[in-house]
């Protein structure tokens, strides 16, 4: 007999009332929660422009202030590639892997509206997907421009660095040239998990694919999780196109366990986040499906993915 699949959940956090940074008490109490249900990790959103009227922390602030209250539940804000410099980016995001532990991941952003490019002054780019792709790459370089053995702490003579295993990654795109290394030591992961959406990702290569047609599975991607609105008292379709839900929660779990998907991520309204936290995910557990994080345990590690090796250290070694 085979053993059950594993269905890894992910939540959104803005979707469950605790827009990043807005009320830091209102995110501890989401996050807290989420934590304790078991879900994988939870997301948070973001956007160059915040919403008219409103007020919205970056998110990766949101994602390290959460850090310091959970210790098993992975976290990962969106960063927008276009209104970042890769090299800032590469090292904000490395330095949360480091706050929490290998528990950080970063959702791929791509806003590309003449709202969020007149942030920063710029024009759109000639080439979206080839920008999108460029800055990945550069990130990731940067976050293996430190082999893992890289920092020695040789009080005896003075040095805190080995020289010969930072490197620069000299990496030159259309729009934007960076030489490195980064000034943060590689993540803990070796690599974040990058999670992006299924029309950039071919260019991206994520670790998770998140697509919006939960009858989908790309069986080339490492895991694939479907986007799923749960409005447990709505009747009305979404307003975004996503797939809602509308059932009752035992409902619910008996989709989420007939689905060819990895994972899902939920986008809960604020009043039904406690209904996942207290009955779907409890049934999910009991039946066999859910597996809550470890203790101590990376992301990575959660997701079943492996640690990447580093391209520096396989290179210097000559088996690349």
């Amino acid at each position: 007999m085979s053993s059950p699949k594993t269905l890894h959940l992910a939540v959104e956090l803005d979707s469950a009332g605790a827009r990043p940074g807005a009320d830091p008490h209102a995110l501890a109490d989401v996050v807290a929660d989420a934590e304790r249900a078991g879900f994988a990790f939870v997301t948070f959103d973001d956007a160059p422009v915040p919403p008219a009227g409103g007020f919205r922390v970056e998110a990766t602030v949101g994602a390290a202030y959460s850090a310091t209250l959970t210790s098993r539940i992975g976290l990962a804000p969106t960063s927008h590639v276009l209104t970042a410099e890769p090299f800032h980016l590469a090292a904000q995001l490395a330095s949360l892997d480091h706050a929490t532990h290998g528990r950080a991941a970063w959702i791929v952003g791509t806003a590309a509206t003449p709202e969020a490019l007149a942030t920063i002054g710029r024009a759109h780019p000639d080439d979206l997907r080839q920008e999108v792709a460029d800055v990945v790459e550069t990130v990731r370089r940067l976050w293996d421009s430190w082999e893992d053995d890289a920092v020695i702490k040789d009080l005896a003579t003075g040095r805190y660095l080995d020289p010969d295993k930072v490197h620069h990654v000299d990496f030159e795109g259309e729009t934007f040239s960076v030489k490195g290394p980064l000034i943060t030591p590689r993540p803990p992961q070796g690599s974040l998990v990058v999670l992006a959406a299924e029309e950039f990702a071919d260019v991206v290569q994520p670790d998770i694919v998140l697509t919006d047609d939960l009858r989908h599975r790309d069986r080339t991607a490492p895991l694939v999780f479907g986007e799923l609105e749960v409005r447990f008292a709505a009747t009305e379709p979404s307003p975004n196109g996503r797939t809602r839900y509308t059932g009752s929660p035992a409902g619910l779990v008996t989709l989420l366990e007939q689905l060819d998907l990895d994972g899902v991520r939920l986008h809960p309204a604020p009043e039904d986040l406690p209904v996942l936290s207290q009955e779907v995910l409890p049934e999910l557990h009991r039946r066999g499906l859910l597996t809550p994080p470890e203790p101590g345990a990376t992301l990575r590690t959660t997701l079943g993915l492996p640690r990447p090796e580093n391209r520096f250290a396989v290179s210097s070694k000559g088996i690349a």
